[in-house]
Parts: structure tokens; sequence; C-alpha cells
């Protein structure tokens, strides 16, 4: 175990007692006579929905009270309006890019093309292992481009994307890194706003809002678009209540000294941004989020792409859980921290497990489902978040418009966390332990949609307007 209480040992162990926990809570409250039976979820409901309203729109409401600029901008934000007193310090992006022949040309345009002070912007692509063109045309790239260095790593190395980052990072020089995936899409002038945010209030790391690209493709990728809008609205209501900020993976600032101090990457996670976050929480590091500029990305098109991308999330954000608990109620933190971190494990991982228990436990016992406020209150809050974060002023691509039909979608869809989050965890706890570092597919393209027609599972967004007809436009 390290200083940040880091054990990777007995995952398996810690997943079958919470399988266990959750389901006496799930099943207990039907022994009760009703309607006894429903104070449990009751009372929960009363002190999660009261934290959950001032976390999320408590922080809408002191946002908007706070806004001060005409063009929607955040209160303190530093633009790319050259005010910036201190010195522009060095940074270096870094990107793991695994089999990326779609996106990676495109990605290095984009990193060239950021406004940042001569000489102090690096580009690091780690070139973990691939097999199609990758090489070949980061080769070619780094012959043409001066500002990018590439370093490759063999197919098995082994670590997934923390071990590529780790490779790269002894190798860096600069004061602050830019992790990005291969798929990002950056604004020009992103490092002239971000960095002297980062640097006057005194962040370890910062996270930036992820926006969706192709949002408009299929209802998958519109739902997706939601999500996203709604975690960056969770985010900043958490840290503007005193909780906790997470990091994202793609878009996220690290300064180096503060992530060479917590041991770099760990490599026993399947997420390293989530692992991430919680060694810089218990390190003292403070991490903070930003709205605007957002970093683009490509939603997955298909459910099965999503359920493998889902089923990772939730296998990395448990394990981060099982592995640090014992610093996360030490006097590492403080209260309001802890309550954070409270509220938001019971909503996100106990709050699906004792739902599904509930609903089997009522089908064989012939009773009433119990945790049924609690389940509506969640969805409903989230909901509502959902619509304020999307009509929230936001540059890069437009979020998606709110209709009674798309506030549906966005509930409907949030809902397949309670078959994700069960499924990962009894698959934890029953199967021995493995470490599956599973890519999410780019497809690149201004909608990603240059894939084949099989991908795009044949559903066009009916929400969004309709699409041109390629053979209508000028060649």
């Amino acid at each position: 175990m390290t200083a940040t209480g880091f054990s990777p040992r007995g995952r398996r162990g810690k997943a079958a007692l919470f399988v266990v926990l959750c389901g006496w809570a799930g099943a207990a409250p039907h022994w009760l006579e009703p309607p006894r039976n429903l104070l449990p979820a009751a009372s929960l409901t009363l002190l999660l929905g009261a934290y959950v309203f001032r976390t999320v729109l408590g922080q809408l409401w002191r946002r908007n009270r706070a806004q001060g600029s005409a063009d929607g901008s955040a209160p303190g934000a530093s633009g790319a309006d050259g005010l910036w007193p201190g010195p522009w310090p060095a940074v270096d992006v870094v990107v793991a890019a695994r089999d990326e022949q779609a996106v990676v040309g495109r990605l290095v345009e984009r990193v060239s093309r950021l406004r940042y002070r001569q000489g102090a912007l690096r580009l690091w692509v780690v070139d973990d292992g691939s097999e199609d063109r990758t090489p070949e045309l980061l080769q070619a790239l780094e012959a043409s481009t001066p500002m990018l260095r590439v370093l490759r790593r063999p197919r098995h190395a082994g670590g997934g994307k923390s071990g590529a980052l780790n490779a790269v990072l002894e190798q860096l020089e600069g004061r602050w890194m830019l992790v990005l995936d291969a798929d990002a899409g950056l604004q020009e002038d992103l490092l002239e706003r971000l960095i002297p945010r980062a640097e006057q209030d005194g962040w370890s790391a910062m996270q930036l809002r992820k926006a969706v690209v192709n949002g408009g493709c299929n209802l998958l990728t519109r739902a997706q678009a939601m999500e996203m809008a709604l975690d960056a609205v969770v985010q900043e209501g958490r840290l503007a209540s005193g909780g906790v900020a997470e990091l994202r993976g793609n878009g996220q600032l690290l300064r180096r000294d503060a992530i060479t101090r917590v041991g770099g990457f760990n490599e026993d996670t399947v997420t390293d941004d989530l692992d991430l976050s919680f060694r810089l929480l218990l390190a003292g590091e403070p991490v903070g989020v930003l709205w605007d500029p957002p970093v683009e990305e490509e939603a997955v098109l298909t459910l099965p792409a999503l359920w493998r991308q889902r089923q990772r999330w939730a296998e990395g954000g448990l394990q981060r859980f099982f592995d640090y608990w014992p610093g996360l109620l030490s006097d590492r933190l403080n209260p309001a921290q802890k309550l954070d971190l409270s509220s938001f494990f019971l909503l996100q991982y106990v709050l699906p497990m004792v739902s599904v228990v509930d609903l089997l436990t009522a089908l064989v016992t012939r009773t009433a489902p119990t945790v049924w406020p609690l389940s509506i209150v969640a969805l409903g809050l989230s909901g509502a978040a959902t619509v304020a974060g999307c009509r929230r002023p936001s540059a890069g691509p437009p979020l998606p418009a709110m209709t009674p039909l798309a506030g549906a979608l966005g509930i409907t869809y949030l809902m397949h966390w309670f078959v994700v989050i069960p499924w990962v965890t009894l698959r934890m706890a029953l199967l021995p332990k493995r470490l599956v570092w599973a890519k999410t597919q780019h497809l690149g393209g201004e909608t990603a949609m240059e894939g084949n027609a099989d991908d795009l599972s044949g559903s066009i967004d009916p929400l969004a307007d309709p699409l041109p007809d390629p053979s209508s436009q000028p060649s």
C-alpha cells in the first residue's frame, strides 16, 4: 500500500461484500409491513435529494447570480485577451494512440494550430503498438512537424493507457501536461484560456468539459451529448459545494510535479483518470473543472460499443472505491468532501444495485417495490440538470435542443446504469481479477460517420434537423 492508501488486492472479496450488503438493503424492507417498508428509501430520498438539489441546482443559481459578462463566460475566466500577467509555462500535449490511423493526422494538425508562446508547446504521441497505418503516418508527420515527438511501445508492453502515459512522463519537461484522446477537437485559443485559469486559481489538475461532436448522428449519440452536459454541470456543482471534482481522461490538464508526487499513472486499473482523481484528492492536490472551452470527442455509435465502454467505466469507478476506501474515510478529507463522495457513491453505485435486488425481491414475494421514491427523485433531478446544462451557453459543438421528447430520451438513457452497474459488480465478485484496457474506436470525420453504414445501426436521430442529401452537395 502506498502513501495514498492504494491497494489493488482483494477487489474480488470487496466486490462480493458490496453485493451482499446491497442485496440485504434491497431485500430487507420487504420484510416490513406497508407503509413502514418505504421508510428507508424515503429517508434516503430526503437526504440525498436535498444534497443533489443543493449541489446541482444550487450551483446553477449561484452561477447565474455571479454571471458578470455579456458574452456568457464564466466568472474569473481568463481568455485569449492577452492580459495574463504571468510567464507562459511550457506545456506538453500527450496522446496515447493505438490503431488511430483515422484521426491521428487530424489531431497533429489541430494541436499545431494551438496559439501559445513560441517554443513552449510540444506534442508527444505514444504509439502503443499500433497494427494499422498509425506508425507510418506518425513517421511522416514527425519529419514535417517540429513540435511532434513520437514514442513507440510494443503491443503487449502492458499497463494500457496508464503504461503509455508513464512511458512518456519521465521525458517531459513542461510544467503542464495536457492529456488528450486521439479524436480530440480543440479550439485554437484553448491554452491561452486554460493555462491562466489553472495558474491563477492554483489547481494541480483541471478537467475540460467533454463536448460530443457527433451528437446529431443518432439517438444514442444525442443522449451521450446530453450526458456529457449533465456530467459537467454536476462536476461544477460538486466542486462549488465543497465536494470533489474528477478527471475524465480526454481533456485533462495536469501539473507534472503533482503527478510525479502521487506516483504517476496507476497501471493496475482500467480507468487511469478516475484512479488519478482519487490519488490527487488524497495527496491534497486540488482538481478543478472548466465549462468553456471544451474538448470535443466522438460518442460511440452503437449499443454494443456503449456496453463495452460503460462496463470499463463502471469497473474502474468501483475499483477506486475498493482500493482507496481507508484514505477516503481518514482525516485527509474534510467533512464536505466525505459527504460529497458518500452521496455520489450511494447514487452512482449503491442505488442501481439495490434497485435491481428490490425489483427481483418484489417479483419473488409478490410485494410492491420499495426503492422507487429514491429512484424517481434521482432520475428526476438528473433530468433537470440535463435540461439546465443543455440550455447553457457554450462553445464548441451545439448542445442538443431541449424538448419534452428530448428530456424523456435523456432520462430513459440514464437508466442503462441500472443494468451496467449490477452486471459489472457481479462479474467483479464472481470472476477472477482481470484487467482489460479496451479502447474506444475513433472513426474520424466531423460527424464520425465515415465508417461502414452498419456502424450507425441504421438510426439517424429523428430529433435533429435532417442531414443534407450528399448527392445534392457540390463536389
